[in-house]
């Protein structure tokens, strides 16, 4: 091979690879949120999940991302072991679409209607639809499309100039010579490990096999030992994405492993052990494009199918190879994972989902100042503190996470939760510091034996039900996306500011009594004011809610609009006036 041809080879690679990314990209924003919901859904028989592998590695074009994934989603505790062993198995065989797709370049007809198919002949108009729904489309969806037809025409393309930099090797003798060390299968399983794993993509290196096929020098013997040390060599990237999990998530990649290994394996064994006895008529044939997608099909569907009733044997390989270890797993655990920005709507998913744990954990920390307001208790309090101090933590890593996802090309509706999930979290780091300020006061109170009247007591259990209702509305609105029930937290945010308005006055005419003391007066200040606070910020997240899911992010004219002249306002804003009365 001349610099020429290595040069066309190494770029028309560089175009695969590069197409591949495209056409992928798009195919995920595409599916958007739909992808970390399916896997949840149908992660309940190996069946579906084997369903799964095979839509979301056809969706995606890579067997290697959906492993990634896997990875990711088992670090954060969101999938167990055993589900992802019917995923791995249905990634499999979904990735050996792409060698149907490849096989498109081996055609050779003087039909017009084949040589349609021929990738020469129709990635250029792929290339021309692509580019003008990316120039001329607005909706987020037609770009998308165009974005996989432009990725798929690039992978075709670069597949050509793969297959014409190796045509003149069928006339080396040197490459002739070089290929008999192929006929060896142990050579031809690790060149395919090897090569694979260099590239990391199974695709790629089928790509390459594919058009050396095409010289006519590949024989089935050759290229079967190969294609199976393809598979195995996938799993280097499953290998990396594990540095750095625990251990439950490194399983994954020791059962992708083990599943590829064993079947080679037993397929070498049985393969080459039945051809001793019988002499295979096929082995010293050349083998085409389409043979080398065909024998990746059968050898894939057909390991699924023997390891099959055996993947609670691969999870106990994965648990002998990786025993637990407790202390490990609590050392790399994280709210959310790294590896799960391959897939941004998954990563999106998954921060929302999290972001809705915060949610949850505010609100109950909460209610628990609430309790330890009316009844102090030295347990509860040490609870508080420690929920507040996971609740910074979440902001923390969210608020982290959202930032390394805004790098990621992003489809509209991804970008709406984004911003959702930005505007939310800093209110949900604040009804935390308000739950802690209420405890606090509630334990000064009592270090100091003192308590309210029962008149006070019983305006502050008023107002405590308010905040209830409108910390229930709130998280509801933001988990569910609810708008209308969204709507409700202004009126009930000012019903809650005239209550406290009331109580104050209420207060400074028991102190003109002498019914109450000025000492009792700065605690009692001090819980109105955090109770205040915390339907403020519970005001800012239910608005959150309306204006991202409406394109707009001017908070100060949504407010100004529905207070002023909004008789449904009025209503709602009354009706909680009655509702919470002192």
């Amino acid at each position: 091979m001349d610099v020429f041809s290595f040069i066309k080879l190494i770029g028309g690679l560089a175009f695969f690879l590069y197409g591949m990314h495209v056409m992928s990209t798009g195919l995920e924003r595409m599916a958007g949120g739909k992808l970390e919901l399916l896997i949840k859904q149908m992660t309940s028989s190996k069946l579906k999940s084997i369903i799964l592998g095979i839509g979301i590695t056809v969706a995606i074009q890579s067997s290697s991302a959906v492993t990634v994934m896997l990875v990711g989603l088992v670090n954060s505790g969101i999938m167990q072991i055993g589900q992802t062993i019917g995923i791995i198995m249905g990634s499999n065989i979904g990735t050996t679409l792409t060698a149907w797709i490849l096989s498109l370049v081996g055609i050779e007809s003087d039909n017009v209607w084949m040589n349609l198919l021929k990738p020469e002949n129709f990635s250029l108009i792929f290339a021309f639809v692509g580019i003008m729904l990316l120039m001329l489309a607005k909706q987020d969806k037609k770009k998308d499309t165009g974005s996989i037809f432009i990725g798929f025409a690039i992978l075709m393309f670069g597949m050509k100039l793969m297959s014409d930099a190796v045509s003149p090797l069928a006339n080396m003798p040197e490459f002739s010579t070089l290929l008999t060390a192929f006929k060896n299968p142990i050579i031809g399983v690790a060149v395919g490990t090897f090569f694979t794993g260099i590239i990391q993509s199974s695709a790629a290196s089928i790509g390459i096999l594919q058009a050396l096929a095409l010289t006519g020098s590949i024989t089935y013997g050759m290229a079967i030992p190969i294609i199976m040390g393809q598979n195995i060599g996938t799993c280097v990237t499953a290998i990396i994405s594990s540095i750095g999990v625990n251990k439950n998530a490194k399983k994954v990649a020791v059962i992708h492993i083990s599943f590829n290994m064993i079947g080679t394996i037993i397929f070498i064994i049985l393969f080459y052990g039945i051809d001793a006895i019988v002499h295979f008529p096929f082995t010293n044939l050349p083998i085409n494009a389409v043979g080398i997608a065909l024998v990746h099909s059968i050898f894939n569907i057909a390991t699924t199918l023997m390891l099959l009733p055996f993947s609670s044997v691969l999870e106990k390989i994965a648990q002998f190879v990786l025993k637990d270890d407790k202390a490990d797993d609590k050392e790399t655990e994280q709210f959310l994972d790294m590896r799960l920005l391959t897939m941004p709507s998954v990563a999106i998913s998954e921060c929302f989902n999290v972001s809705v744990n915060m949610a949850i954990l505010a609100k109950e920390t909460l209610l628990s100042s609430i309790e330890i307001a009316g009844q102090y208790n030295d347990k509860l309090m040490h609870h508080i503190i420690e929920s507040e101090d996971l609740i910074d933590k979440y902001e923390d890593q969210i608020g982290t996470y959202l930032v390394k996802i805004s790098t990621k090309v992003l489809s509209s509706a991804d970008t709406k939760k984004s911003s959702k999930i930005l505007h939310a979290i800093g209110d949900f780091e604040r009804l935390g510091d308000h739950a802690l300020n209420i405890a606090n006061t509630a334990k000064e109170l009592y270090s100091k034996g003192l308590s309210f009247s029962d008149e006070a007591t019983r305006e502050l259990d008023v107002l405590a039900d308010a905040i209830k209702y409108t910390l229930d509305i709130t998280m509801s609105a933001y988990q569910n996306d609810d708008i209308q029930l969204a709507t409700e937290v202004e009126p009930l945010e000012l019903a809650i500011e005239d209550l406290i308005a009331t109580i104050r006055t209420r207060h400074i005419e028991r102190l003109q009594t002498g019914a109450c003391t000025i000492e009792m007066g700065f605690l009692l200040s001090e819980f109105l004011n955090n109770y205040e606070r915390i339907s403020d910020h519970c005001s800012n997240i239910a608005v959150a809610v309306i204006i991202v899911a409406n394109d707009t992010f001017d908070t100060h004219q949504y407010l100004n609009a529905i207070r002023h002249e909004n008789s449904e306002f009025d209503s709602v804003y009354e009706n909680f006036k009655e509702k919470f009365y002192v």
